[in-house]
């Protein structure tokens, strides 16, 4: 189940599809993207335009397996847990990226383990 996680991108608590849900979405997404593209060209219209009619079942999809709502194609791309590091040992929220040395957040620098 996807869990809730801020998102830097976003700068606010969303939920994050694990790794499971992510191979089921990423398909869809893009599926999705591919009808946006060719409703761009067959239309005439920009990309937010056409998310809203050849996107829509990414959109649907999203929230079935979240409860959330997403309203920008975009940042399904980026709501998935394994992209983001543990969270901070000062402000809590997580790195943003498993690499990440210090927190972008707060700046406090990554406990790392000995060794």
């Amino acid at each position: 189940m996807a869990r809730e996680l801020y998102c830097w991108r976003c700068d606010k608590v969303l939920p994050m599809l694990d790794d499971d849900e992510w191979a089921r979405m990423g398909p869809v997404l893009s599926q999705a993207w591919s009808r946006i593209k060719r409703h761009c060209r067959q239309h005439r219209v920009g990309p937010y335009e056409a998310m809203q009619v050849a996107g829509r079942d990414a959109f649907d999809f999203y929230e079935r397996l979240t409860g959330y709502r997403e309203t920008s194609f975009e940042a399904i791309w980026h709501h998935q847990a394994s992209r983001y590091g543990p969270p901070c040992a000062l402000c809590g929220k997580p790195l943003r990226t498993p690499q990440a040395k210090l927190c972008a957040a707060c700046g406090h620098p990554r406990a790392l383990a000995p060794g």
